[in-house]
């Protein structure tokens, strides 16, 4: 186990920064263990990619990266068993080549799993990716370990937790087949795309679709599970596709200064980027998954039941339209379907739903995206609920009305956790924790 002292903690769009005074680089649960049970605050994180404030901010830190081996396979039960500092794409290509997949994948594989988990980080017409999560080793606030299991009641409150439970240590993913996508692609109207979501969920295996603000058109992605051998015309579109960051990043310099910029500079990258007719075929990481951001930016992403959505979504459009306020929102906003599930803090909990997000090309500036705050006021109006990992404000109190769960979540918490070790400033307003003896000392 590997310690370094005195140093600066730094998140990768450079937003967030923090002194600590310990770091410990473990690569074993032996050393999690260790490092948990013998001190008072700590925090640990992966790949450092979350725009919320949960992964530092406490004196000890400990990074789990290294913490990243492949533990076992069970071939008969197509499930496999990882450390929780694992990078996403290493545990899908691990999986894609015994011919296996994860039925629902985010648009990135940079993540560690644990982060993943933590935050509920989700794909697109499936459910949330904790949700093939069968069993994980929790390491308790003492030291020690619990095995959460299926069958164990604490299940739906672990799923996603944001570190405030435990921390992960081994976790196993039930997997399924692999399967070929067909996709395509192509822009539509907003009058074309927003009434025909719920048919075409039905009728594809796979649903996105990224909305250009201030052009009234969106572009449509849909999947159809085929035969691998199925031939298929691919068309990839122009080779100068490949330049929308670059581009995006030059027309949204000065946008932080000239809100209106962004209007103008949408048009021009739809017309550029949005309007070809694209068709592949791949398995589902190969055809659906980005594998790299490309440039640092900050994200906001808020979600809204299914049979709400069109209403939050003809009010979001009408409010972001004006000229008379500032929130000109860099394209695309991207739009995914997540199915209901029963974990407690999960954004489906109790309904299908639908997540919309936003994005700031220039992360230095997000403080001043007014976009953000515009997105907040509205899909909390109607029940909305934040992406964990994604910048927002609400607090315990806006929290409380829309999470059925969220005071059973607290209580557990309080218990497996009495001495708040696993809780920031950040996370310690979030939840409205009493703030014990020794913290008001500290």
């Amino acid at each position: 186990m590997k310690q370094k002292n005195n140093g600066t903690w730094v998140s990768w769009n450079g937003n967030l920064k923090y002194n600590y005074t310990t770091k410990f680089d473990i690569t074993t649960e032996d050393e999690l263990k260790e490092v948990i049970a013998n001190n008072e605050k700590i925090r640990f994180f992966g790949s450092k990619q979350s725009s919320a404030d949960i992964a530092a901010g406490t004196d000890v830190l400990i990074d789990m990266t290294n913490y990243n081996k492949i533990v076992s396979y069970d071939y008969n039960k197509k499930t496999i068993t990882v450390q929780s500092g694992l990078i996403l794409s290493e545990l899908l290509e691990a999986i894609e080549s015994v011919g296996w997949c994860i039925p629902c994948l985010p648009d990135i594989n940079t993540i560690t799993i644990g982060g993943a988990l933590a935050t509920g980080t989700h794909g697109t017409s499936g459910k949330l990716l904790c949700e093939y999560m069968t069993e994980c080793n929790l390491v308790l606030a003492d030291g020690s370990i619990k095995k959460i299991t299926e069958q164990d009641s604490l299940i739906d409150a672990v799923r996603v937790s944001l570190g405030m439970l435990g921390v992960m240590s081994t976790i196993t993913f039930q997997c399924e087949p692999a399967y070929t996508l067909h996709v395509k692609e192509r822009p539509e109207s907003d009058s074309e795309w927003l009434p025909k979501i719920k048919s075409r969920l039905k009728e594809h295996d796979f649903l996105r679709i990224l909305w250009l603000p201030h052009t009234d058109k969106g572009y449509v992605i849909t999947g159809d599970k085929i035969d691998p051998k199925k031939e298929i015309t691919e068309n990839k579109g122009p080779n100068y596709l490949k330049h929308r960051r670059n581009t995006s990043k030059f027309l949204y310099k000065y946008s932080h200064k000239f809100p209106w910029i962004t209007s103008i500079a949408n048009k021009i990258l739809a017309k550029a980027f949005f309007s070809a007719k694209k068709e592949h075929k791949g398995t589902l990481y190969q055809a659906t998954v980005t594998k790299s951001r490309g440039s640092t930016l900050e994200l906001a992403e808020w979600t809204i039941a299914l049979d709400k959505f069109p209403e939050v979504f003809n009010e979001l459009k009408t409010e972001i339209n004006k000229w008379s306020n500032k929130s000109f929102i860099h394209i695309p906003m991207d739009v995914r379907f997540v199915y209901q599930d029963k974990s407690w803090l999960s954004y489906a909990y109790g309904h299908d739903t639908v997540t919309m997000g936003c994005v700031s090309r220039n992360a230095a500036t997000a403080d001043t995206y007014e976009a953000f705050k515009s997105i907040e006021k509205i899909f909390l109006k109607h029940g909305g609920r934040p992406h964990w990992g994604k910048r927002f404000s609400a607090k315990n109190a806006q929290l409380s009305k829309i999470y059925p769960k969220w005071d059973a979540f607290k209580e557990i918490r309080e218990k497996l956790d009495p001495t708040n070790k696993f809780l920031n400033p950040y996370l310690t307003k979030l939840v409205a924790a009493k703030t014990l003896v020794n913290e008001t000392a500290a």
